[in-house]
């Protein structure tokens, strides 16, 4: 805090702040020289790595395109692989439908030729107990 009253301390003793507009004494003329000799020296090498950059990222795109490419390519694969399997399956439950439809049938049919015989052996089961029946109710 005491550092920073001196510097208004010192402004107000030396009339206010000011513009230096003397190139020498604020050594514009060095730092325009040191910056051109910075551009001219530094431009073949700043070249060159903006160059190599340059191609870096060049291919990193080529290389990301490629990718992208390969990977919409397999897509589209994969989707008609999926696109087959699902007419794949569509088959196989229509066909399942109708084999259940036959089983069906054909138990049914079965179920009715079994309970005929049944019926019929039952019938004459009953028959003959009926005419065991009438024989002993005779003989009595």
């Amino acid at each position: 805090m005491e550092n920073f009253d001196q510097i208004f301390t010192l402004v107000a003793e030396h009339e206010g702040i000011g513009l230096n507009l003397d190139i020498l004494e604020t050594g514009l003329i060095n730092i325009l020289v040191l910056v051109a000799i910075l551009v001219y020296t530094g431009k073949d090498f700043l070249g060159s790595v903006l160059e190599e950059r340059k191609t870096n990222i060049v291919k990193g795109v080529q290389d990301a395109e490629d990718r992208l490419n390969e990977a919409n390519r397999r897509l589209s694969e994969a989707q008609k692989q999926l696109s087959q399997a699902n007419v794949v399956i569509t088959e196989i439950k229509n066909e399942t439908i109708a084999a259940k439809k036959v089983l069906l049938q054909s138990d049914a049919y079965q179920s009715k030729k079994d309970l005929a015989t049944r019926f019929s052996r039952a019938l004459a089961s009953f028959r003959s107990k009926e005419r065991q029946i009438f024989i002993e109710v005779k003989q009595q």
